[in-house]
């Protein structure tokens, strides 16, 4: 890692770099920023506000680094442990011998390069990392910060509490120094890591002094093992997990059965950047991480809805810890127990400071692993938005180290989302920037789902009762497109009497009560929702909008019907004699969460702006679902599908008609939740 700015040496004008920001800016796509920048690229944000967030932190790249007018021979960083760290690990940095503490001193953790002070490779065009939203005039790094802390996250940093007397004088102390430390959780992420001390905060940066590399115990130990069902049958799972070492390995499990893992990795070369490679993403440069080597293997010969145990690994790099997990129901038979919900991310450990945080990813994780460690649940499906790490890679290991507890037990199932996938000239039907380069290539590398072909992210699959038809809200799925003919060929194939049940699932929501120009694109509602309907979809979910948020029976914009509502609040839709489909919008799962903004909507039924997930549970007579909130594991929405012939069908006139008051019933209850939301 070059911790040296290179000379100044752009051909480019400014006309011709504000022309290629403000083509960004009027693509830009997300619902939800938070713009606080420093003076110094304020400007160049309000022109392009890139897809895959801005921070103060995340624009160091685009720093020059200045040098430290500081000749200070006691200062120090010392980390301890200091070598063959485990493969989790906190450690403490501790920066000593300094003179006067001050509140922009931070402490970053970086992944070094061979020839670190090598600066040559450092990309001398400030039109490079016009894509990130900066304009500064050259990085200050070659290789982005994984994570960083400000000193005074120590209360005695600034306070000089730990003093350390450097020179004497007549037996009084005539000079002394001042120190501080810091928590910082590290995980193995193959490659050494150096801790650096800076000044200046992160707008005026410069190096005072960096630690020795790090290296970690074994960098080639199997880690982040995390299962996915391959069909229907529930007899058999694929183990995906990832290793430093390119030899294929094995998953040990049951009764002494073994498999062999399947290797693959991907390249600088399967990033993709803007203007053919004038302009490199975060993925292509200054964001890569060698990502290893990912393996993948099938354990067959299971029974569904059974327990085994397993572990992954070989003698020569290590072995996993042992696991128990559980399959899936087989298609066809009667219960499921599942959990859903999209919009993860990750956030961090420790106190630092990231590329991109999701606040309510930890709290969310928490849940769901003493949902999972009970043993009431058979599976679990991620519409989408997994990691952010958004041309970041080495965030990718941060997610699957996040999502092991759960997904090393149950199956995990996901959907592609527009920051695994966007990116323009790409193959996506949208054009942003999302992926930051990543085009979805870590994503389908490291999720393996039973798709169609690569690049082709569409499959669905059946559990018990439930036939699940999941889609690419990224990829082209107008009228005769290749995805569109598979999913009227999918839903026209399920035999209703085996799983009478049709989930509909994709990232991109046709119905939100939250504002923004790309929350709802109608082209796609125009194109999809009548397959929906036609095919008699009971249910479609949908992430991308952070909040969660749940219709009538709804079609072209109207409530087809309506539930009745018990003493509790529980709502019940009668598809007896089929309406329309109900639809939920559950991107609450961790990423900052959007509030509702239009109250006009008579569709929408709940609203709820809480970070949590939702339960399902499905016989072949009910499905039903509870949205559970993450920080307290209280329930605050439920509602129910039947399909029994005794039951009577209300639409919206019937209810208008029999119930008066039902209207201004709904009235108060969607008011309440929308303050509740807000607290």
């Amino acid at each position: 890692m070059s911790l040296k700015g290179s000379p100044h040496n752009s051909s480019c004008s400014w006309v011709f770099k504000t022309s290629i920001l403000l083509i960004f800016f009027l693509s830009s796509s997300s619902p939800c920023f938070s713009w606080f920048l420093p003076p110094s690229i304020v400007n160049s944000t309000k022109q392009h506000r890139h897809h895959t967030f801005i921070s103060d932190f995340r624009v160091l790249t685009r720093r020059i680094l200045s040098e430290c007018p500081d000749p200070n021979p006691f200062l120090q960083i010392n980390v301890t442990p200091n070598s063959n760290l485990a493969d989790e690990e906190n450690v403490t940095v501790t920066v000593s011998g300094v003179f006067v503490p001050q509140k922009d001193d931070w402490v970053a953790m970086i992944t070094p390069v061979k020839n670190s002070n090598d600066v040559s490779k450092c990309p001398a065009n400030e039109l490079l990392y016009a894509e990130t939203g900066d304009l500064s005039k050259l990085p200050l790094l070659c290789h982005y910060p994984v994570k960083a802390q400000y000193m005074s996250n120590d209360p005695d940093y600034l306070n000089c509490t730990k003093k350390e007397c450097k020179k004497y004088k007549h037996g009084k102390c005539v000079k002394s120094t001042c120190s501080g430390s810091l928590r910082f959780h590290v995980i193995n992420i193959r490659t050494d890591i150096e801790f650096v001390f800076f000044a200046g905060g992160f707008e005026t940066p410069c190096v005072l002094t960096r630690s020795n590399p790090l290296n970690f115990a074994n960098a080639n130990q199997p880690l982040y093992g995390h299962l996915s069902s391959i069909d229907s049958t529930g007899t058999s799972m694929r183990l995906t997990w990832v290793s430093g070492d390119k030899a294929p390995q094995q998953v040990q499990y049951g009764d002494g059965k073994i498999q062999i893992s399947q290797v693959t990795t991907f390249s600088q070369d399967d990033m993709k950047s803007l203007l053919d490679s004038a302009v490199p993403s975060p993925a292509k440069d200054f964001g890569w991480h060698d990502p290893g080597f990912i393996h993948s293997a099938v354990m067959t010969g299971l029974w569904p809805s059974s327990s085994f145990f397993y572990r992954y690994g070989s003698d020569s790099v290590g072995w996993s810890d042992q696991f128990q997990f559980k399959t899936p129901p087989a298609g066809g038979s009667d219960e499921l127990n599942f959990l859903v919900y999209a919009d993860m991310g990750k956030a961090p450990l420790d106190a630092s400071v990231e590329h991109y945080i999701q606040p309510g990813s930890l709290e969310v994780i928490g849940a769901l692993t003493d949902e999972v460690n009970s043993g009431n649940f058979d599976s679990i499906f991620h519409i989408g938005d997994l990691s952010y790490a958004t041309g970041f890679l080495v965030e990718w290991d941060f997610f699957l180290q996040l999502i092991s507890p759960v997904a090393s037990q149950v199956s995990y199932m996901t959907a592609v989302g527009n920051h695994e996938r966007d990116y323009p000239d790409s193959g996506s039907v949208y054009i942003t920037t999302d992926s930051g380069g990543e085009c979805g290539v870590p994503y389908e590398t490291y999720f393996p789902m039973p798709i169609q072909a690569k690049d082709k992210p569409w499959y669905s699959i059946e559990q018990a009762s439930v036939h699940f038809t999941i889609i690419s809200t990224e990829h082209d799925w107008s009228e005769n497109s290749e995805q569109y003919e598979w999913m009227r060929n999918d839903m026209a194939s399920i035999d209703r009497s085996k799983t009478p049940w049709l989930i509909f699932m994709g990232h991109r929501p046709m119905y939100t009560s939250t504002d923004g120009i790309f929350s709802v694109d109608k082209k796609f509602v125009e194109a999809v929702e009548p397959l929906l309907l036609e095919k008699k979809v009971d249910l479609a979910l949908f992430g991308h909008v952070h909040n969660y948020e749940r219709s009538c029976a709804i079609y072209d914009g109207k409530c087809k019907a309506m539930p009745t509502t018990d003493e509790n609040g529980g709502a019940t839709y009668d598809n007896s004699n089929y309406s329309a489909p109900v639809q939920a919008v559950i991107g609450m799962a961790g990423f900052t969460l959007d509030n509702f903004t239009n109250d006009e909507n008579s569709w929408s039924l709940r609203r709820i702006s809480k970070f949590g997930y939702v339960r399902g549970h499905a016989t072949r007579e009910e499905i039903s679902f509870e949205f559970v909130n993450a920080a307290t594991m209280e329930v605050e929405d439920r509602f129910r599908i039947l399909k029994k012939q005794s039951a009577e069908s209300l639409d919206v006139s019937q209810i208008m008609t029999r119930f008066g008051g039902i209207a201004a019933d709904h009235e108060v209850e969607k008011d309440t939740d929308t303050d509740r939301s807000e607290l």
